[in-house]
């Protein structure tokens, strides 16, 4: 199997297994399959870290009202005495308004923040430097466990509109919100491939070649964003490493140029003529008075 490294500009995101044989289009939609995917895992990871702070979210019309002014709007939360976390909860008023600052418990925040850890671990970059590809189920299993440990927590379930229950229903609605911008479509994207696009009707191999146990870069970019910029001669270790090795020689420089000294020449051992002289019992003759 081919090991495609994914790319987002310069920045990496995981490694993808795909065939020689395989259509673009195919390789294409597993692609921004899983990257999508890996957006909705970091979309929920931020919620579930959010509702581990202050709890689930109020109704959109309440949210940075406060207390009086949703007195004076006589507006209520429904969810209310209904929406209790396992193990009760602690008073932690969200500053900014969105959550209803009912905290769980330290054991059931530890069960959400640990979860959370789970997952990024299942999808991070980390699995790159580890040569681990990532597939569509890696992205279902770390889905699946953030749904599990939301429902260990709230066994009553979130509010409808709590947008971690929206994430994980698929009803979550991005527009406007930086996290579309982040979105991928199969109909406006393409793959990049050493300064090539990689065109949709043809297979990898016209690209990468026919040997299965390659690994190339290719790189994810909307259609009118023009081609990807090259992959720098040197990884940033070989660029590290290059410039601690000048350094190095241009301190070695520094100090054979203040070790530049020739008094040694004055030293019996450096004289040429010193044992010529001993051997006529010339060496010890001093032509100064005494």
């Amino acid at each position: 199997m081919v090991v495609l490294h994914v790319k987002r500009g310069d920045d990496s995101k995981f490694l993808l297994s795909a065939s020689v044989v395989d259509p673009i289009e195919e390789v294409l939609g597993r692609t921004i399959m899983i990257y999508n995917g890996c957006l909705k895992i970091h979309r929920i990871c931020f919620g579930i870290e959010y509702l581990a702070e202050h709890g689930y979210a109020l109704p959109p019309e309440m949210h940075g009202l406060t207390e009086d002014q949703i007195a004076d709007l006589k507006l209520s939360d429904e969810h209310e005495g209904r929406c209790i976390p396992s193990g009760g909860y602690e008073v932690n008023k969200d500053p900014y308004g969105r959550r209803c600052g009912q905290q769980p418990v330290e054991k059931m925040r530890d069960v959400l923040l640990k979860t959370v850890q789970e997952a990024k671990a299942i999808i991070s970059e980390e699995q790159v430097k580890s040569n681990t590809p990532l597939t569509s189920n890696h992205v279902y299993d770390a889905l699946d466990m953030l749904k599990g440990a939301v429902t260990i927590v709230y066994p009553m379930g979130l509010p409808a509109h709590d947008p971690i229950r929206e994430e994980l229903e698929n009803r979550e609605d991005l527009s406007g919100t930086h996290g579309a911008k982040m979105i991928l479509d199969a109909g406006t994207t393409q793959l990049w491939f050493a300064g090539k696009k990689m065109l949709c009707g043809k297979k990898l191999s016209d690209y990468v070649g026919k040997n299965e146990k390659s690994k190339v870069v290719v790189k994810l970019q909307r259609h009118g964003e023009g081609p990807p910029g090259r992959e720098p001669s040197l990884t940033q270790d070989q660029r590290n490493a290059l410039m601690a090795h000048e350094y190095k020689r241009r301190e070695e420089l520094k100090w054979l140029e203040a070790c530049d000294d020739d008094s040694y020449l004055d030293s019996t051992w450096a004289d040429r003529k010193h044992l010529h002289r001993a051997f006529q019992g010339l060496d010890c003759i001093s032509w100064k008075p005494h």
